[in-house]
């Protein structure tokens, strides 16, 4: 087992993982270095979600090693594992997954409260979160009670709150309009950039994925290419060719 670079928060090496018998991943590596938004672009089903969630510790590979700041995530415990994506961990998923008898304000602000965060720190931080994502009149409202893409902007207001060390966005602006979609992103990439928080963000869209620093493309469960902002493109060290 050999220990990640020091400038990379997450780094993973020869993921393999199968899903219902099935390769979802083979031999997939990366880094993402602190602060960097790194979108994993590729069509549906290519693995992108299952990629994630062995980043952030939802499911061990079958192989490989997972590492988040030098620590091995694949030989953690579950509670280990439970504990780390509570508090060093966000999570965005296509569909928001918001408690029907809370309000908006206590869904967004539920990971500070879980921490132990006083409840008027936490109301304040998921107010601020909320207006920046243009649904602060509904801060009192229940989930019932809003649109899908309100919704969805308070599950990002969820994810944010706690300032994660790393922010996993599951194709974070599917179920919203191209309008919300790109107030949305440009939220969620400047609250990155402003806060170094690391985003590694899953999409089939290439224009969400050209928002992001750098672009590593799966296919079939393989990486087959990395590519920077800058438009040089071509195989890396940790890239597999299909």
């Amino acid at each position: 087992m050999v220990a990640p670079p020091d400038n990379d928060v997450l780094w993973a090496r020869s993921l393999h993982h199968t899903h219902h018998g099935s390769p979802a991943l083979s031999g997939v590596s990366l880094g993402v270095r602190e602060g960097e938004v790194l979108a994993v672009h590729g069509p549906r089903g290519c693995g992108k979600t299952t990629l994630l969630r062995c980043l952030a510790g939802h499911v061990v590979p079958e192989e490989g090693e997972v590492w988040f700041n030098s620590v091995p995530v694949h030989t953690m415990g579950a509670v280990q594992r439970e504990r780390l994506r509570r508090d060093r961990f966000g999570w965005i998923d296509p569909e928001p997954a918001l408690v029907p008898e809370l309000t908006a304000w206590e869904n967004a602000a539920l990971p500070l409260l879980l921490r132990g965060c006083s409840h008027r720190a936490a109301r304040s931080a998921a107010l601020e979160w909320l207006e920046r994502l243009d649904i602060g009149s509904c801060a009192a409202d229940r989930p019932h009670a809003l649109l899908q893409s309100q919704r969805q902007r308070v599950a990002v207001a969820r994810a944010l709150v706690a300032t994660p060390t790393v922010l996993f966005a599951d194709e974070p602006t599917a179920p919203l309009y191209s309008a919300d979609r790109s107030q949305v992103l440009r939220t969620l990439t400047a609250a990155a950039r402003s806060h170094r928080i690391t985003v590694v963000l899953a999409t089939h869209d290439a224009d969400v994925a050209a928002l992001a620093d750098r672009t590593v493309a799966l296919l079939d469960g393989r990486r087959v290419n990395s590519l920077h902002v800058n438009g040089a493109e071509g195989l890396d060290a940790c890239s597999l060719s299909v």
